[in-house]
């Protein structure tokens, strides 16, 4: 069937705020990385690369670190798995929910990464504090729940937390590689927003570890917000299913 106008109003409002929530996730992995002993609290793929080689005996690489954002990440995962389960595909009270807590937690732990200061940053070569463990493992089991969210809004190519599939599809299905190009306006903004988010997260990071948090966290609660408003909108309108 072909789409509706407020099929296709919802699929934009959902592209959009999912490139949002992918900036905000380059925000979070410049922190865990260059904050938090190399590790990343979004992208799971970088962790699993680095206790591949922590594992073989490469020096100065961490282990506890990555072990204890994968443990996160897949436990914030199945807990968002689990409530969205019988909800329906695209935004529901329950993805504001989620979101929402997601957001509230981050923030909640920016204000502890300021209060506990000098205990959180790890320095390459030394063993993570059990304070910088504790914010990766809370950091891990919010991104979790937000890709799990983000998920199930099935914005086709921008998961918000990885874009190695959406660097992919823009070369496969590339002009140059006989495609159609199509899709490569997503495709394109999701690779530069989480590396503008990065650049972001880098820079709020030499003024303190909690100022990239703070921001990412105000990014995701407005997200939610904005996203509840306009699923109530355009349901208001008849525009998005139950």
């Amino acid at each position: 069937m072909p789409e509706t106008d407020g099929g296709r109003r919802r699929a934009s409002w959902h592209l959009a705020l999912m490139l949002v929530l992918t900036f905000s996730t380059g925000i979070v992995d410049a922190v865990g990385y260059l904050g938090l002993d190399r590790v990343f609290t979004a992208n799971m793929t970088g962790n699993v690369v680095i206790l591949g080689m922590a594992l073989t005996g490469a020096e100065d690489l961490p282990v506890l670190g990555p072990v204890v954002a994968l443990a996160g990440f897949m436990l914030g995962a199945a807990v968002g798995g689990r409530v969205l389960r019988r909800a329906a595909t695209g935004w529901t009270t329950a993805s504001t929910v989620l979101f929402t807590l997601v957001g509230v937690v981050m923030g909640a732990l920016a204000v502890v990464a300021t209060t506990l200061g000098d205990a959180i940053p790890v320095e390459a070569g030394t063993t993570a504090p059990p304070a910088a463990l504790a914010l990766t493992g809370c950091l891990g089991l919010v991104m979790g729940a937000q890709a799990a969210t983000a998920r199930r809004l099935a914005v086709k190519d921008v998961t918000t937390v990885v874009v190695t599939s959406t660097i992919t599809g823009l070369a496969a299905d590339s002009r140059l590689a006989g495609g159609d190009g199509g899709g490569w306006r997503r495709r394109v903004g999701a690779v530069l927003l989480i590396l503008a988010g990065a650049s972001v997260g880098a820079a709020l990071l030499r003024w303190h570890v909690g100022a990239g948090l703070g921001l990412a966290a105000l990014i995701t609660v407005v997200v939610a917000l904005v996203g509840h408003r306009t699923a109530h909108v355009l349901r208001g309108a008849g525009g998005a299913s139950r």
